[in-house]
């Protein structure tokens, strides 16, 4: 759990990372060639991320920026290896502030509890730094689940 604490911590602080607009172009082609190779049906925000909503309480409020979220994940690198699982029986809660900009602004997408799918690129998540189980400018994808929101 401490190792979980720490990742998500990371996340936060190095998702600021200042990418060129070549550096961006590369990442969303990549991105793209995912998502064909995958046939996902995902929607693109402004800022590069790559969302589909799987399940949620339609109609329901939108989950802020401010709220409190209990979730369980998978991620992986676009070569489909899993680098981190959270596991339905051991959810993490954290509030939406604290967490990467990528799944800021895709928990922001859901109304209420629910599934969604995310392709991040690195200006989102880890950035340019090396981590313990992240490469450098890596591009993540995540299945996320959140079952409790306060």
């Amino acid at each position: 759990m401490r190792i979980t604490f720490i990742i998500l911590s990371l996340f936060f602080f190095f998702g600021c990372q200042t990418y060129s607009e070549d550096d961006l172009s590369q990442f969303d082609t990549e991105i793209q060639k995912y998502i064909e190779k995958e046939q996902l049906d995902m929607e693109k925000l402004e800022s590069g991320l790559y969302y589909s909503i799987l399940s949620d309480t339609t109609g329901g409020e939108l989950i802020r920026y401010t709220d409190q979220v209990t979730f369980y994940y998978s991620g992986e690198f676009l070569s489909g290896e899993v680098f981190q699982e959270i596991p339905k029986d051991a959810p993490l809660t954290f509030k939406v502030k604290e967490l990467i900009a990528g799944w800021q602004e895709g928990l922001m997408q859901l109304h209420g509890p629910g599934t969604i799918q995310l392709i991040i690129p690195p200006s989102l998540g880890y950035g340019s730094k090396n981590t313990e189980k992240i490469p450098p400018n890596t591009i993540l994808y995540y299945e996320l689940t959140v079952t409790d929101i306060k």
